[in-house]
């Protein structure tokens, strides 16, 4: 199995065929003596190498000749080589670099920096796997700055998307894979690729309507990286690709606050200018965001820390009503909830009053009143408010906090912020507690009115 660096070495945007690839390893490639395969995959294979000259460590890219010949050799160098004619002209410390290229014999080949044990950002797009907030603003802040001094000379990536971004140990981030790249510049613009090129997830509209692209379309793939970091589900998800290109270029996403509470003021309508339809309402240009998300990581003190909501996913796993849901359904849960704390003696829900939520004690215990007498006592992982989050109906009861308590709030808009299938799952264990609740208030009548 490829790790995800290795398939970031190989990835490439040219709907050619997965071919199989050189059996044996060649001892040296040019004049770099190759060590071990990193991996594999349908452009080539990558090798970790050392210069001799300079003693140094590098990957190699190595483009397998079925590849080029199913392509055909003019076409595929080209693309092959575009890679180190976008990225070769740029130095940045947030810009994986290609150092050389060249041919031995029949085998095209790219010399790349070596990251030792970098991962790509596809597993933290996942709900249970988010960084922390402070970490996803700093990445965004750094590719923002990159992508403005790639721009400002003359590239344009046209591939950003999370398994293109490598984060390293040392939690650097290096944008990489500049296979697609337009290069603007007047020398190399007879070189150039056009048409329907990226990665369809992460088109902007213009890129799908096959326009005349420039530094904004990159924003807005950025735009669509940070929701993913963010919130763990793409902003233009749908069920077939013709529906996510609709999407792309006519409708706008949820807010990232659908679907996350514990963020910044600003953070909405940074992402949001980010994915505007018109690049002319975007960012013009990387720096420029680079601002605003500095304005906002500032603001990061205020929020809640990724420990806190953490310390919430421990709490709603050991409850008897999460078993059974998944990681990613709780942190949807978790970020798309309120919760509430409640001194000793304070007043939940007050008999008479309107409220169409409903309450998980996560810790504490809670008293229910009736016409002024405690009827009875709830405690960790018990719930109460069923008949008002259906009806919105008059409470029928008091409930107050016996001792200190930890309460999740949960009602039809903020259950609307998680996704489908987490909503579904809550609902099905909402009906068989409200059954439950029933049949026992149903058993206890009948003792004290017996048939």
């Amino acid at each position: 199995m490829l790790r995800s660096y290795e398939r970031l070495c190989l990835s490439a945007n040219t709907g050619g065929p997965s071919l199989e690839f050189m059996s044996t390893r060649p001892s040296k490639i040019g004049k770099y003596e190759v060590l071990d395969e990193m991996g594999r995959g349908s452009m080539g294979v990558v090798y970790s190498a050392r210069d001799p000259f300079s003693n140094r460590m590098v990957a190699l890219k190595v483009a397998h000749q079925d590849q080029v010949e199913a392509m055909g050799a003019s076409r595929f160098r080209k693309l092959f080589f575009n890679e180190a004619r976008a990225a070769g002209v740029l130095e940045h410390p947030n810009i994986l670099r290609i150092m050389d290229a060249d041919m031995d014999g029949d085998l095209c080949y790219l010399v790349m920096e070596l990251v030792q044990d970098a991962q790509t950002l596809e597993s933290a797009c996942e709900p249970e796997t988010l960084l922390n907030l402070r970490e996803v603003v700093g990445i965004i802040y750094k590719l923002a700055k990159a992508l403005d001094y790639a721009h400002r000379e003359g590239v344009i990536h046209r591939d950003i998307k999370p398994s293109n971004i490598l984060l390293t140990p040392e939690r650097d981030v290096k944008l990489a894979d500049f296979s697609i790249a337009l290069i603007t510049r007047a020398d190399m613009a007879a070189t150039q690729f056009t048409g329907f090129m990226g990665s369809p997830l992460y088109m902007s509209p213009e890129q799908i309507r096959e326009e005349s692209i420039d530094s904004p379309s990159d924003i807005f793939a950025l735009g669509i990286v940070m929701y993913q970091l963010l919130t763990g589900h793409h902003p233009f998800r749908a069920s077939s690709l013709g529906a996510v290109y609709s999407k792309i270029t006519s409708e706008d996403p949820p807010a990232v606050t659908d679907f996350r509470r514990d963020l910044p003021e600003g953070i909405n309508y940074t992402v949001g200018r980010m994915l505007k339809k018109l690049p002319s309402q975007r960012y013009a240009a990387g720096l420029d965001l680079a601002a605003d998300l500095a304005v906002i990581f500032e603001d990061l003190d205020y929020v809640q820390t990724e420990d806190a909501l953490r310390e919430r996913f421990g709490a709603l796993k050991n409850l008897g009503f999460f078993k059974g849901f998944e990681a990613r359904d709780l942190w949807d849960l978790i970020r798309a909830c309120d919760w509430y704390q409640y001194p000793s003696g304070n007043t939940i829900i007050a008999e008479g009053e309107e409220d169409n939520s409903f309450y998980i004690v996560l810790s504490g215990v809670v008293s229910i009143i009736k016409n002024g007498r405690e009827v009875d006592k709830l405690q960790e992982g018990a719930c109460f408010g069923e008949m008002g989050y259906l009806s919105n109906a008059k409470r029928s009861a008091t409930v107050m906090a016996s001792t200190d308590v930890s309460l999740m709030q949960v009602n039809a808009s903020t259950l609307d912020r998680a996704a489908d299938e987490t909503q579904l799952r809550f609902l099905k264990v909402f009906v068989r507690t409200l059954i439950k609740r029933l049949s026992d208030t149903t058993a206890a009548l009948t003792q004290v009115n017996p048939v």
